[in-house]
């Protein structure tokens, strides 16, 4: 890796490309929980840097609770509790996490938008009505685990920003306003760092990753209900991908 100052040749910090390197190695298996990682002057050989920049690489992992350190014995990876979230026709956190009551939703914002995005116009069909625009973070047992923008169609869900801020969950609000059932007809899952904003609000450490999924959920007569960009920790949850048409 050449670096200048600590930074590599294409501007992004070394420190958080080391990290990245590491955590892909974490997450693959190929450091399984356990294994103690190399010295930091080894790794400040093996990456070209100097051991400090080693150090801030290391304490950014640390933070995300993927290394943990022992006195006099090094630093080790951790044991790694990942929820499995499981996503098929009938995504639903609650089934995910074990149950209800493990998972919970805040409602950070809720905002009416007369003229949403293009986007989200069309995979809503909304014909020039306006959409509910939700801001969420999800937790289980008190962990956060992801950050949600969920778009409605307005005029199908009255009162639904209400029900979610009192009950803590999206799926019991829409419940709650009569729409007891939906499925999910598409999603696709990317990565990516966090950005300030998310980091703040998920708890993390800057440079942190997140696994992006677009989705969109339909009525079961395929009318569209819910377009949504959720940003799952990735060092916390763990996307499995069902078949299309397949139960959760």
């Amino acid at each position: 890796m050449a670096t200048n100052g600590g930074r590599p040749a294409g501007g992004y910090s070394a420190w958080r490309l080391i990290a990245e390197e590491l955590r892909r190695e974490i997450s693959g298996g190929g450091l399984a929980p356990g294994t103690r990682l190399p010295a930091e002057g080894e790794l400040a050989t093996r990456f070209g840097v100097h051991r400090n920049t080693v150090r801030h690489a290391i304490a950014a992992l640390a933070a995300e609770n993927l290394v943990l350190s022992r006195r006099g014995s090094g630093t080790f990876v951790a044991e790694r509790t990942v929820l499995v979230h499981r996503i098929g026709a009938r995504t639903r956190l609650s089934d995910s996490a074990g149950g209800p009551g493990r998972a919970s939703v805040r409602l950070l914002e809720a905002a009416t938008e007369p003229e949403p995005p293009a986007e989200i116009a069309g995979r809503l069909a909304l014909d020039g009505g306006a959409a509910l625009r939700l801001e969420t973070v999800g937790a289980v047992d008190g962990t956060l685990i992801s950050r949600a923008t969920h778009w409605f169609p307005d005029a199908l869900v009255p009162g639904l920003a209400e029900r979610c801020a009192e009950s803590g969950s999206v799926t019991v609000a829409l419940r709650d306003i009569g729409i007891g059932d939906y499925v999910r007809a598409s999603t696709t899952v990317a990565a990516r760092h966090a950005s300030a904003d998310e980091a703040a609000d998920l708890d993390l450490p800057t440079g942190s990753v997140l696994l992006v999924t677009r989705s969109l959920d339909v009525l079961p007569g395929g009318a569209p209900l819910q377009a949504g960009v959720s940003r799952f920790v990735a060092s916390r949850v763990e996307l499995d991908v069902g078949a299309p048409g397949s139960a959760t």
